[in-house]
């Protein structure tokens, strides 16, 4: 592929699913998501990927290494170095959190759909992600 553009941020508001790649790269990839009130993507480390956030709608609890913590809203960018334990939470018990996160380099095998965190973690079982 020559490039992508997109309108990100309609793209992430209209994106119901937890995880959905729009683009990977040969060292990047764009991916959408939408957290359920109260939902987490669960805590993780990347050892060799750096992680972009821009929370487009709502409030995320961002948790580094089990302790530190930051409140991120609407239109603030977050970035985890590899390496990093964390965890994003929906700081929300009644709205969606809508987000997208640039992975570099890639971590899911391109065109990925998880429509829930269950779908995502039985994936993550497989070791689908790289």
């Amino acid at each position: 592929m020559a490039g992508y553009g997109v309108a990100i941020e309609k793209k992430t508001l209209d994106n119901e699913f937890f995880r959905k790649v729009l683009f990977t790269g040969k060292y990047a990839q764009l991916v959408v998501m939408c957290l359920q009130p109260g939902e987490e993507i669960g805590n993780e480390v990347h050892k060799k990927v750096d992680q972009f956030f821009r929370i487009e709608k709502g409030q995320a609890l961002f948790v580094f290494a089990g302790r530190k913590k930051h409140l991120a809203k609407n239109g603030d960018a977050v970035i985890v170095p590899a390496g990093t334990f964390h965890n994003v939470i929906n700081a929300s018990k009644t709205a969606k959190l809508k987000l997208y996160t640039l992975y570099s380099p890639a971590n899911h095998p391109d065109k990925t759909v998880h429509r829930t965190r269950a779908a995502a973690e039985r994936a993550e079982a497989k070791k689908h992600h790289k």
